[in-house]
C-alpha cells in the first residue's frame, strides 16, 4: 500500500493559492486513477483509495491545515501501519524556480511548515517528498503573502502543465521507486537526459 500526501489548506478561500499545489496534484490524480471513488472524512482529513496499476494507493488531503499537516499523517500512519518509504508527500517549495519538481527520498523541510510538522510528528527525516516550485519568493513579499496568493496570467498554464507532470512523478514512484522518478522528473523536460541534477 502507498499514501500519498497533497498539502494545501482546506476552504474556498485558499483554492488555487500557491500554498494549494498539493491539493491540484491530489485532484489530478483523482481524476486519472480514482473516477467514482468517494472521498471519506478521517483522521482530520480526507482519503481516496482507488487502485493505480494494480495496487493499492490512499490520496490524503489533510484538512488540519498547513501547519498541521502532520496531525492527520500520523494518524493514517498509525492505523494502517505505513512504513515512510509509503508515504510520498507533495508539497509547493518557494525555492525552487516556477513549475520545477524536485522529488528526493529524505531531508529537511527547507521551510516548508506542512513537510515540517510531518518530519517532526513522523520522526524521521527519511520521508519521501516530491517539492514544486512556485518561486521565485518576490524581494518585495513577505513569504506567508506570497504562498497565499494566486498564479497570475502569465503563470497559470505552466503550473498546469507542472500538475500533469507531477502526477506523473506520482506514478512513476508508485511503480517503480523514488530513484527512478528522481532520475526521470528531477530534470527540466527539455534538458538532455544525460544532463546531471542537482538534488539538494
Amino acid at each position: 500500500m502507498k499514501v500519498i500526501v497533497g498539502l494545501g489548506n482546506p476552504g474556498r478561500r485558499y483554492e488555487g493559492t500557491r500554498h494549494n499545489i498539493g491539493f491540484e496534484v491530489l485532484t489530478e490524480l483523482a481524476r486519472r486513477y480514482a473516477v467514482g471513488c468517494r472521498p471519506k472524512a478521517k483522521f482530520d482529513g480526507e482519503i481516496i483509495e482507488t487502485i493505480v496499476d494494480g495496487q493499492p494507493a490512499y490520496f490524503v488531503y489533510p484538512l488540519t491545515f498547513m501547519n498541521e499537516s502532520g496531525r492527520c499523517v500520523r494518524q493514517i500512519v498509525d492505523f494502517y501501519k505505513v512504513v515512510p518509504s509509503e508515504l510520498l508527500v507533495v508539497c509547493d517549495d518557494f525555492n525552487l524556480p516556477l513549475a520545477k519538481l524536485r522529488l528526493r527520498p529524505d531531508g529537511s523541510p527547507g521551510g516548508q511548515n506542512g513537510l515540517e510538522d510531518i518530519l517532526q510528528r513522523m520522526g524521521t527525516h527519511s520521508v519521501p517528498r516530491l517539492r514544486i516550485g512556485i518561486g521565485p519568493l518576490r524581494a518585495d513579499w513577505d513569504p506567508a503573502n506570497f504562498v497565499l496568493s494566486r498564479f497570475d496570467e502569465n503563470e497559470r498554464p505552466q503550473m498546469m502543465a507542472c500538475v500533469a507532470r507531477a502526477t506523473d512523478a506520482v506514478r512513476v514512484w508508485l511503480n517503480e521507486g523514488i530513484a527512478a522518478a528522481m532520475s526521470r522528473f528531477n530534470r527540466d523536460p527539455a534538458e538532455p537526459k544525460n544532463a546531471k541534477t542537482n538534488d539538494t
